[in-house]
């Protein structure tokens, strides 16, 4: 028989270690990586601004969203800004913000000053503008869900479907936007879906070779039914994930386990599959924790910013 472990606070699945902000080593590389990209390696060349542009011209340029959203990784914008300067050595670009990262914004809002180098703003502006367009069109989706839950006590996360090497700065956008992070990666959240189950023999096998494995982790376990959910927590599990479920079936489930938890304590719920905006509060308000939404990184559109100079 499977033993019981103690019960789970309610912020156990959620990714509480991780700083408010964006890691400063993580954005100098991926900075990095992008202007490399970009410019065709380290220092690279930007053939166009070298050449019609002289090192010292001066520019004063205005970061400005063109369309109504939730800004985030505006932290990121003098970071390129920097690099690019030390790369060409001239000169840096003084950077002040007007906006903060998870601020509503409307069309025409104007988020920074850049006064500098003119050099410098032009080649640092599209790397500048792919990065902060992107964390701020996923914010901006994010919000469109927490929104959608305000009042629900249900909380959207998001998952791992992000865009190769921009995790970090997805999920951060995640967070700006008003949703929370599930698990950074397959490190820290052990999620025991229907083929692990297959290969460990059983539910219950699958739950314990985690926890002899890496006893320290969270284990989540997947059900597509009520059965499903209540043989993983009869096994020892206490965050469940609940795949595809219609409505009803979704409710059934919740009303079930939560009928165990005087005796299990705390169970975890989420929900994920087929989820839409239209769906969510009926979703919600049918008790689950969490709804689990990989399109808030893996379709959301940019968030239009634009970089224009207006005086030098």
């Amino acid at each position: 028989m499977t033993e019981t472990p103690d019960p789970v606070t309610p912020s156990a699945p959620i990714a509480a270690h991780l700083a408010p902000g964006l890691d400063p080593g993580w954005v100098a590389d991926v900075v990095r990586r992008t202007l490399d990209e970009d410019l065709g390696g380290d220092p690279g060349r930007d053939v166009t601004s070298e050449s019609t542009i002289g090192p010292d011209a001066p520019a004063v340029a205005h970061l400005v969203a063109r369309a109504d959203g939730v800004v985030a990784g505006l932290s990121v914008v003098a970071e390129v800004l920097d690099q690019v300067a030390t790369r060409f050595a001239l000169a840096g670009v003084v950077v002040v913000l007007e906006a903060q990262d998870g601020d509503r914004v409307a069309a025409g809002r104007r988020l920074a000053v850049l006064t500098g180098p003119a050099r410098v703003v032009l080649v640092a502006e599209r790397s500048l503008l792919n990065l902060v367009s992107r964390a701020s069109g996923v914010a901006s989706a994010t919000r469109r869900w927490a929104d959608v839950l305000d009042g629900t006590g249900a909380t959207v996360l998001d998952t791992r479907k992000t865009t190769p090497g921009l995790r970090e700065l997805e999920k951060y956008a995640v967070r700006a936007g008003g949703g929370t992070n599930k698990r950074m990666g397959l490190y820290d959240v052990a999620m025991v879906k229907d083929n692990h189950i297959v290969a460990a023999g059983s539910v219950s096998g699958a739950i314990e070779a985690v926890r002899t494995t890496y006893p320290g982790v969270l284990v989540q376990v997947e059900a597509d039914t009520v059965e499903q959910a209540l043989e993983a927590v009869g096994a020892g599990a206490r965050f469940l994930l609940l795949d595809n479920m219609p409505t009803d079936v979704l409710a059934s489930t919740v009303q079930a386990v939560r009928a165990l938890e005087h005796t299990t304590g705390k169970v975890e719920l989420e929900a994920t599959g087929n989820l839409t905006l239209d769906r969510a509060r009926e979703v919600a308000e049918t008790g689950v924790d969490f709804l689990s939404v990989g399109a808030l990184t893996h379709s959301a559109p940019i968030l239009d910013l634009a970089l224009d100079l207006v005086a030098g």
